[in-house]
């Protein structure tokens, strides 16, 4: 994954900011995280963060990057765009560490960003090429159980695998979002009615749409 901490950096540090916040940053970049940080909750981080210890929320990102990264690249299903969400996200929640409460988990509020993210990505892209679906169609490898060295069952698979995602790619953003949350991430569901906004209840109802959804999109695609 090629993203880079100095572009984070340089996002969060524009011209809008204060020069200390500039200088902090600059102190900070290619530091390693102190022994003290690795040992600091999400929670004690962000406060130290507020504080103005830019070194805190570098080690937030650190930390949570590849997290954020895997969940957006399997909402958005391209390693680019993927990368460009998790800059974003984490300019976003810098910029909203006043908002942050304590009750709710870090990385639970830090996806529900990427969610609303991807949600707002969704509503001005329109759909992908076939060629972009085929790029993307290895980001559900690691789902696949077990090996086989049977080349017709491989092929079997491999036709599966790319419906599976061809679907998903096709569905509305809030049912993606459900599949990618519950059964990908296997998020529980008061965590994703947090990240979400809604009840538990409301969690599981809309898992179930989801997944209905996609066994409706996946079915034809199977029959061919």
């Amino acid at each position: 994954m090629k993203l880079q901490r100095k572009a984070f950096v340089s996002t969060i540090g524009s011209e809008k900011e204060p020069a200390e916040f500039m200088e902090g940053i600059v102190s900070t970049m290619g530091a390693t995280a102190t022994g003290r940080l690795e040992l600091e909750s999400d929670e004690r981080l962000v406060q130290r963060a507020r504080s103005g210890e830019y070194e805190a929320f570098e080690h937030l990102f650190d930390r949570h990057r590849v997290l954020v990264y895997r969940f957006a690249y399997q909402m958005v299903g391209r390693r680019d765009d993927a990368e460009d969400m998790v800059q974003e996200a984490f300019v976003r929640a810098y910029q909203n560490l006043h908002r942050y409460r304590d009750e709710a988990k870090f990385t639970t509020w830090l996806l529900r960003i990427v969610t609303n993210l991807c949600t707002d990505q969704a509503r001005m892209s329109q759909r992908r090429s076939n060629l972009e679906q085929k790029e993307a169609a290895g980001a559900l490898d690691w789902m696949t159980i077990g090996m086989t060295n049977d080349p017709v069952q491989n092929l079997e698979d491999e036709r599966r695998k790319a419906a599976l995602r061809s679907a998903l790619n096709a569905l509305p953003a809030h049912h993606r979002t459900m599949i990618v949350l519950r059964d990908l991430e296997e998020r529980e569901y008061p965590e994703i009615a947090k990240i979400i906004g809604c009840t538990i209840g409301g969690a599981k109802l809309r898992v179930l749409r989801a997944r209905r959804a996609l066994r409706d999109r996946i079915a034809p695609l199977l029959a061919q």
